[in-house]
């Protein structure tokens, strides 16, 4: 099988599926139906977390380049400005990108494909999935191009075709949830402003509705996110025009020219499953959420990272096929507590009842930024919203504890002098950390085990991240802490890599 992997869908999921999967030495075919890639700027916050995995292939700096740091967050109440907030370090200490980043979801596609196509990977367009049969062991796929029709066997079908995905529908997996009743709109427009600058955030908040106004490209245009007016919203054909006294009661902004516009319902569903055999979904094939936090486009490009490495390491041998079975427990699992968290939160600020209203009109305006005065609650924020507390806790990849670390926990970020302990990452192995010393047995031992082992030392920001000093941590291929040990018990170690089914290289 000279292709093992087929990606059908070349949005961001996608193609970060293919990046990571090239990179860890498995060929993939990636299609889309589509003739080109989307044009407009649709996602466009780009969490710490994914910086954190995109360094890991190199990704990181240019996306940051093209990229703008969002510099402070103002939160308006019928165009007065409230609250403003720095946000520029707001998770310093915590990650290397301690920062909100926002590039438009074409611009960042753009750089993906680039890096694809260096690694000799091209995307097929016009190309489509016509049918798919699953065998003992591979699946039979049938595609239909401009060449005709094409039928090829690959050992795994990934899923990345959107929340009206092909495959989730014959594969007969149920999408639960439920849609918002109230119409939205997104437009992206260039205008003169106040206080706004080209980095700033806002949140504007009125009785009846609210808007987000974000920076979206180094030229100067902003997107606009709000709800249509209710009295507007039977209208067969929705305009800006319709939403533009609402957005000059909300903001002092002063719309120049209209880039594009749209109007859309918002869902909040997740898949029953991720993974049927030798097909798996991911991104919003999978899960789709609201627009709140900026967390749906990340999500998927976590699904994929998640994946890549398991499916690298069941092909070369590495890892007995059940490795692939946490992918659904670990990424179904955080999609849920997305369900749970971000989108209760959306749903009460865009509630049309009393809630809603107190919400707009006190809550958020007024108590909201007394609470944010406090550095403990911005760093929670920085934590939840920047996808670093993300843990697999639960999953069996997972065991052991020391201080306030569990396996299953993201990897801390410890800063250096010169460097910091994320470098090691770049391998995309299975690694040892120690920070501390190393016993001269363990590490010997370690050397006949065939990991990593990464010696840094202990400092004050080790400890203030819940490390243990001298403990060992077994750390996946995506920076996820797999096992911890504060005693460097090899034997221990030995049994836990051994029960997995796993071995290196």
């Amino acid at each position: 099988m000279k292709t093992p992997v087929l990606i059908v869908g070349a949005g961001p999921t996608g193609l970060i599926l293919a990046l990571w999967l090239t990179r860890l030495g498995v060929a993939v075919r990636i299609i889309d139906k589509n003739a080109d890639a989307g044009k407009e700027s649709r996602a466009i916050g780009i969490q710490a977390h994914t910086l954190e995995q995109y360094q890991q292939i190199g990704l990181a700096e240019e996306i940051i380049k093209n990229g703008i740091k969002a510099d402070m967050l103002t939160i308006r109440k019928n165009g007065d400005k409230t609250f403003s907030l720095p946000l520029i370090d707001m998770g310093k200490g915590l990650s290397p990108f301690p920062f909100f980043l926002f590039l438009p979801q074409d611009e960042h596609e753009k750089i993906l494909i680039e890096h694809l196509r260096h690694a000799g990977v091209n995307i097929e367009r016009n190309t489509e999935l016509q049918t798919f049969t699953q065998k003992k062991k591979h699946v039979e796929v049938t595609l239909k191009s401009e060449r005709g029709l094409e039928t090829i066997d690959f050992a795994y079908l990934c899923g990345c075709d959107g929340a009206r995905s092909t495959i989730r529908n014959r594969l007969n997996i149920k999408f639960p949830g439920g849609t918002y009743s109230q119409i939205f709109y997104v437009a992206d427009v260039m205008a003169r402003r106040g206080d706004y600058t080209n980095h700033n955030l806002q949140i504007c908040v009125s009785q009846k509705d609210f808007c987000l106004v974000l920076p979206v490209r180094s030229t100067g245009s902003l997107r606009l996110i709000g709800i249509v007016p209710e009295e507007r919203e039977n209208k067969d054909a929705i305009t800006f025009e319709d939403v533009l006294p609402s957005l000059s009661n909300n903001t002092d902004i002063k719309v120049e020219s209209l880039n594009w516009f749209s109007t859309y319902h918002v869902h909040h569903r997740v898949a029953n499953h991720f993974r049927l055999n030798h097909v798996f979904l991911m991104g919003d094939a999978a899960h789709i959420h609201s627009p709140a936090g900026a967390q749906g486009m990340n999500t998927g490009i976590g699904d994929a990272i998640n994946l890549a490495w398991k499916i690298a390491a069941v092909l070369k041998d590495n890892a007995s096929t059940s490795l692939l079975d946490t992918y659904e427990i670990e990424r179904k699992t955080f999609a849920n507590q997305l369900v749970e968290t971000t989108d209760k939160l959306f749903q009460i600020m865009t509630d049309k009842g009393l809630l809603g209203k107190c919400w707009r009109g006190f809550i958020f305006p007024y108590l909201l930024p007394l609470l944010f005065r406090l550095p403990s609650i911005r760093r929670f924020f920085f934590k939840l919203t920047s996808q670093i507390k993300i843990n697999y806790r639960q999953s069996a990849l997972s065991k052991g504890h020391a201080n306030t670390l569990y396996g299953g926990d993201r990897l801390p970020w410890v800063k250096y002098e010169t460097t910091d302990n994320f470098s090691s990452l770049k391998s995309m192995n299975w690694q040892i950390h120690i920070y501390g010393e190393a016993s001269e047995t363990f590490a010997i031992d370690i050397k006949n085990l065939n990991l990593e082992l990464h010696i840094f030392p202990w400092n004050k920001q080790a400890e203030n991240a819940g490390l243990e000093k001298d403990a060992i941590y077994l750390i996946r291929p995506d920076g996820y802490i797999s096992y911890i040990d504060n005693h460097q018990d090899i034997q221990k170690l030995e049994t836990f890599y051994n029960a997995l089914n796993l071995k290196m290289e």
